[in-house]
Parts: structure tokens; C-alpha cells; sequence
């Protein structure tokens, strides 16, 4: 059975963003871009984030940003919040999600000791799609305060707890 995808969408990672990201199929909505980004991001397909990142708003050191990101980020929830326009059809559209993540830190030279002990974080972003020439590419996105769901909601951490008895 193959595992489950990153991005949360509750499908098999080979049916749901790895076409995406081996390039055998292009996103068909801004939020199966969003997801296959988050997914790329975990997965270290680095020249993916690259090639859908519009052309007119990369930054002159994208790649070399790609690759700190994926060595320096382990990415462990992605909840999409909501979005705005961005399907079939439509030139533009917008996603608002919040990703868990927590900062890698070098191996410790030390027996039994990970180095992966640093606290959960949340990045909340409301994202930005163009749709050019029916491929969906990441323009920017504005960094939002952290979201804080309804206490009887689930934790944006990917716990499954509620979100009053985890980061509430």
C-alpha cells in the first residue's frame, strides 16, 4: 500500500501530489498547488517549488531559499483554512492554510540523543495564484498571525487533539 500524502488531502501520495511533482500532470485548482507545494517542500523536490514559483516574482536566490527551507524545515500538519477563487477556469485565486512545522537542528553527537526536539511552530499565510496558460503558479503570500481555531476544533498541529487541550 503506498503511504499517505503530506499535504493531508487523506489520498495516497502516488494519487494525489506525486504527479504533480514528477511532472506527469500539471495542478488543476490553486489549492492542489498549495498542497503539492507543502508536499514538495516535505518530500525535498526542490526544483518543483522552483519551477512553480511565478518566473516574474522569484527572488534572484530562489533555489539556494528552496534548499535552506527543506534542510533547515520539518513540515508535520498542513490545514488548509480556506481559499478563494483559484479553480478551473479562474486567472487567479488565493489559500489561506496554516503548516506545523518544527526547525531541524544538526545531529547531537551524543548517543541516544535526535537533535529533532525543538518545539512545533505554525506558519499562516494567505498565498497567491495566477493561472497562466492553464498552470497554476505561487506569486506570494502575506504572513498572517498565528490561527487559533474554535476551542472544540482540531489543534492546526496535526494532533488530533482539541485545539482548548493543545496549542488552543
Amino acid at each position: 500500500m503506498d503511504r499517505m500524502c503530506p499535504c493531508g488531502s487523506g489520498t495516497a501520495f502516488a494519487a494525489c501530489c506525486a504527479p504533480y511533482i514528477n511532472g506527469t500532470a500539471h495542478a488543476p485548482t490553486a489549492e492542489a498547488l498549495m498542497r503539492s507545494r507543502y508536499t514538495a517542500f516535505c518530500e525535498g523536490a526542490g526544483d518543483y517549488l522552483f519551477e512553480t514559483h511565478d518566473r516574474y516574482t522569484r527572488s534572484p536566490n530562489e533555489r539556494a531559499e528552496i534548499e535552506r527551507s527543506i534542510a533547515g524545515t520539518a513540515w508535520t500538519n498542513l490545514l488548509i483554512i480556506k481559499t478563494q477563487k483559484g479553480r478551473s477556469g479562474d486567472t487567479e485565486g488565493h489559500v489561506e492554510f496554516a503548516a506545523a512545522f518544527r526547525q531541524k537542528r544538526p545531529p547531537v553527537l551524543v548517543t541516544g540523543a535526535t537533535g529533532d526536539s525543538d518545539p512545533i511552530k505554525q506558519m499562516h499565510e494567505r498565498s497567491f495564484f495566477i493561472c497562466d496558460e492553464g498552470r497554476w503558479f505561487y506569486v506570494d503570500g502575506d504572513q498572517l498571525d498565528p490561527y487559533r481555531p474554535k476551542p472544540n476544533e482540531p489543534c492546526w498541529c496535526g494532533s488530533g487533539t482539541k485545539a482548548k487541550k493543545c496549542h488552543g
